[in-house]
């Protein structure tokens, strides 16, 4: 039967889960900054062969920041963040899942694939990275944000968020934005401690999971090279390249065709049908 769309809220992460309840679950990450509504020009395309869940990071859209074992200043890491997200799997009853992410979201992934594999049966890295730069422009963020909310950020985020030759924001752009606002301080800020302290350069050799990289080449926050990074490091990667920014909001389908191009060269991961692209 199809779901056409349930929220759920603690004691796991927000979610939302969408598509038919016997299909195999894909779960979507989202970036630093953003909610389920980052994967909306995507859901319908997935939705039709997966069941696909959406979670929002702490402090995040419909997520606590409490759901954290601890938000003080630099105490955040990413495996924080991806017990949680195990924590909603098994919530969900799910043993196995495929998992994609953007940005944050994808890190999350690629930690799940190094320190749990057996649950993760495909890997997608969307505009990602290994490594985020160093801890002292987010520690700086993150204070920044703690004394003054997120406001300080709207102006410059578009920039970031966003391929550079577009015209004014859409209402999509509108609304990611509006999410932005909204964020938590305190969760906000140690999502961004989590990506200070994050690395996993030295250790890309060792996940197993089919992996997907999709990088953009208009991204400014994680310009190509990460992308180029993460597909060079992790065994039999594959790259594909997108004419977007940071967040994959200019080439939905694109993205979408990439996505279900890479789970349907698996179908016997979870049983997984041979979607039509």
């Amino acid at each position: 039967m199809d779901d056409p769309g349930r929220t759920a809220v603690t004691p796991s992460l927000h979610h939302v889960v969408t598509g038919p309840s016997d299909a195999p679950p894909l779960l979507l990450g989202p970036s630093l900054g953003t909610s389920t509504v980052v994967w909306d020009p995507q859901l319908a395309s997935l939705s039709r062969h997966f069941r696909v869940i959406r979670f929002d990071l702490p402090g995040h859209g419909g997520s606590p920041t409490h759901l954290l074992p601890g938000a003080a200043a630099g105490a955040t890491t990413v495996d924080d963040l991806a017990t949680l997200v195990l924590r909603l799997a098994g919530d969900l009853s799910l043993s196995r899942f495929h998992y994609a992410g953007i940005s944050l979201g994808g890190a999350i992934g690629a930690h799940l694939a190094l320190t749990a594999p057996e649950r993760v049966a495909t890997l997608a890295l969307v505009c990602s990275s290994a490594h985020f730069g160093g801890p002292g422009p987010w520690w700086e963020r993150a204070a920044l944000v703690r004394d003054g909310g997120t406001g300080p950020l709207l102006a410059a985020t578009p920039g970031r968020w966003f391929a550079s030759d577009r015209g004014p924001a859409t209402d999509r752009q509108a609304r990611l934005l509006d999410g932005l606002a909204t964020c938590d301080p305190e969760g906000y800020a140690a999502c961004c401690d989590a990506l200070a302290s994050y690395d996993v350069r030295a250790r890309l050799r060792e996940i197993t999971t089919p992996t997907l990289v999709i990088g953009g080449t208009q991204d400014l926050a994680t310009p190509l090279d990460h992308a180029e990074e993460l597909a060079a490091g992790i065994p039999h990667a594959t790259l594909t390249t997108v004419r977007t920014g940071h967040l994959a909001d200019e080439q939905p389908r694109a993205v979408a065709t990439a996505l279900l191009t890479h789970l349907s060269a698996r179908p016997a991961s979870l049983d997984l049908p041979t979607p039509d692209i």
